[in-house]
């Protein structure tokens, strides 16, 4: 085993760059809005038809910014996953 020892300001210095990282990180990754294929993946989907009647049914959210570019609002994908989530016995 071996053991590393660090000064009490490198090893504080060190924790903030990590937390920094994981922040940035972070908030990379979660993006309001969502292509199709990003909607179909959280959704678990492999059907274009079945995103469309989610959205015509007004089960998630979407915004249409160009007449071709669907984006889906990812906390209504996740709040309609929530509402349709059983609990166990």
């Amino acid at each position: 085993m071996q053991v590393i020892c660090l000064e009490d300001k490198a090893f504080y210095a060190l924790i903030d760059e990590v937390v920094a990282r994981l922040k940035e990180k972070q908030g990379q990754e979660l993006d309001k809005w969502v292509s199709g294929e990003q909607a179909m993946q959280l959704l678990n989907i492999k059907s274009k038809t079945t995103l469309q009647t989610l959205r015509d049914e007004g089960k998630i959210r979407f915004s249409q910014p160009q007449k071709k570019i669907i984006l889906y609002d990812r906390d209504s994908i996740n709040t309609y996953l929530e509402q349709n989530a059983r609990n166990t016995f």
